[in-house]
């Protein structure tokens, strides 16, 4: 049986599970050791980073601007940076935007905070406090400085996994490239919500009220796969480092899909967080 987790209280997953918030802060989840390692090692690697020779890829989530370049597609089971939208060669520090995809495996520092980190092995047991789609993904995201309404916290509209489906998805086109795919039939609210909670869903979403979340260095944000989210732009002169990764449901219980941009390879298939199902716990693959 798994023992209670001290940083996962039963109000915790009452919050996610009555309310219209699918997200969840767990404030401190990281310690001041482990925050200050990878800021550390994220600025070390911000210095490793030469923009001379780099194809100036950049990373972004628009609909019409999206990445397709083999640089991207191919970053996987690499260590690879990715521009900001208004980035130049100037200012590296400011011009990266993203580093990935491979940290978790490749780096030593970020491997150890997150495959080999007991806590979030115990954190991903309890799968059923944060529900997800099938085609969803669970998010975590570490602040690893302080997060502000100035410099780019993150923010979240109540209500929006209920009503705003997935209509789409950022796939490889068969002739090469990224683009999006629609989906012909998105999928339903939960069985169990009820009419009174959609109703109130809709109400709070239609307002546009996003929920600003402040963090400080070291809290984990758990965001559900459909509720809408951002991050404004940092308009202070501070900068905002986080780390982020997903977790998906793994064979028997889903399959990846082979039009997904990031793929598993030979040589480095997708981690995981459990060798094994743990009770009812799905054995969750980490990219």
């Amino acid at each position: 049986m798994t023992q209670p987790l001290e940083y996962l209280s039963q109000a915790h997953i009452d919050k996610v599970m009555t309310g219209l918030l699918r997200y969840l802060v767990v404030r401190g989840f990281l310690s001041h050791d482990q925050t200050s390692s990878l800021l550390a090692r994220s600025k070390d690697l911000l210095d490793e980073f030469t923009p001379e020779d780099h194809p100036l890829i950049k990373f972004t989530t628009s609909d019409k601007d999206h990445v397709g370049d083999d640089y991207f597609l191919n970053s996987g089971d690499k260590i690879r940076y990715f521009l900001d939208e208004d980035a130049s060669r100037q200012d590296k520090a400011k011009a990266v935007n993203k580093i990935g995809h491979a940290l978790h495996e490749l780096d030593p520092v970020f491997r150890k905070v997150t495959l080999e980190n007991d806590r979030l092995k115990a954190l991903s047991q309890t799968g059923g406090a944060v529900p997800e789609h099938n085609d969803s993904a669970l998010g975590f995201w570490m602040a690893l400085e302080k997060c502000t309404p100035t410099n780019g916290a993150l923010s979240f509209l109540p209500g929006s996994h209920l009503t705003t489906p997935i209509t789409k998805r950022f796939v490889r086109l068969p002739g090469g490239g990224t683009g999006f795919e629609q989906l012909t039939a998105p999928p339903p609210p939960p069985s169990d919500t009820s009419e009174k909670t959609m109703q109130i869903a809709s109400e709070s979403a239609s307002e546009g009220k996003y929920v600003l979340e402040a963090c400080e260095p070291g809290d984990l944000v758990l965001i559900h796969g459909s509720v809408l989210h951002k991050s404004e732009r940092n308009t202070s002169a501070h900068t905002r480092f986080a780390y982020t990764f997903h977790m998906i449901d793994s064979p028997p219980y889903a399959k990846h899909d082979e039009k997904n941009w990031l793929q598993p390879t030979e040589a480095m298939p997708f981690s995981r967080i459990l060798d094994a199902p743990i009770g009812n716990t799905l054995s969750t693959p980490i990219y």
